[in-house]
């Protein structure tokens, strides 16, 4: 990420947690207030530590520091990151509730919302069961 869009993630709110070795960055994952929820935000492993608990790690982390509902948008194409969110508890949520998310939520261009998928925890899941009932 260029260091003016950083810039720009950072004072937008995003707060970004590293995971470090003695001698290289191994992993960052970022998070975002957004009010009701937070937004997990540009989350790297490098490749040759991935599958290999740093990303969980990260996550864990993130997670415990909100005791709001967590959202996670990616392509939906990046099949790897899909599974990797819901290795770790959370679901895809349905299409019909997909592109609300993304317009409420993030600033993405409409393309982007065409060819993303939004996963949530059990928290906005439980949510929503909630104002279902």
């Amino acid at each position: 990420m260029p260091k003016d869009e950083l810039e720009h993630e950072i004072a937008d709110g995003v707060t970004f947690w590293l995971a470090e070795d003695e001698d290289s960055l191994l992993g960052v994952m970022g998070i975002q207030d957004k009010g009701e929820v937070a937004l997990i935000r540009h989350a790297y492993i490098k490749p040759g530590v991935q599958r290999k608990g740093v990303g969980t790690n990260l996550l864990q982390h993130v997670m415990v520091l909100t005791d709001k509902p967590v959202l996670v948008g990616t392509w939906s194409d990046a099949k790897w990151a899909i599974d990797f969110y819901r290795r770790n508890g959370f679901a895809v949520v349905p299409s019909s509730l997909k592109d609300g998310l993304l317009q409420r939520y993030w600033s993405i261009p409409v393309r982007q919302v065409e060819t993303s998928t939004v996963l949530a925890d059990n928290r906005w899941l439980e949510t929503r069961l909630l104002e279902v009932a």
